[in-house]
């Protein structure tokens, strides 16, 4: 898997493709952090491979959808759960291979529960950014002037 920017959340849905004896078989549903759907769909095989006697050959994807956010205006605080697959990695290192990489659960975090003091400093309700350095685009004005432009306001 190449992950180069950001992910997307999948649900994918699958399910062991039925035989004349068994007609009913049980759907799995997933949560998968992908770039895009095709991707998703492999990792679902992955994951459902280790856990169940289950493969892409003797089964089939019900549903692959993207998952969007309820409120994509609000901020929010998240936490990350996952687990590095490493076998002769030096523990310091801070780069990973993205097939390397599960992601275990992903959960929005109260701003009480948050710990770190980077993260703490923009919990105030009144916070305030300075407009520093804004370059103004003068569409309509001529290309040459005499004047410098006044970027500190």
């Amino acid at each position: 898997m190449k992950a180069s920017g950001t992910l997307q959340e999948y649900k994918v849905v699958g399910r062991c493709l039925p035989t004349p004896k068994c007609h009913t078989l049980p759907l799995y549903h997933m949560r998968i952090f992908a770039p895009n759907h095709v991707v998703a769909k492999s990792r679902f095989w992955y994951f459902v491979s280790q856990l169940k006697k289950m493969k892409k050959s003797s089964g089939e994807i019900v549903y692959c959808g993207q998952v969007f956010d309820k409120s994509p205006l609000r901020v929010k605080n998240f936490g990350i759960w996952l687990r590095y697959d490493s076998r002769s990695d030096m523990g310091a290192r801070h780069r990973a291979r993205a097939h390397s990489i599960q992601i275990m659960k992903v959960e929005e975090i109260a701003a009480s529960k948050c710990r770190r003091p980077a993260v703490k400093q923009f919990h105030d309700s009144k916070i305030k950014f300075p407009l520093s350095h804004r370059v103004l685009r003068h569409q309509h004005k001529p290309r040459f002037t005499t004047k410098r432009p006044n970027t500190f306001f």
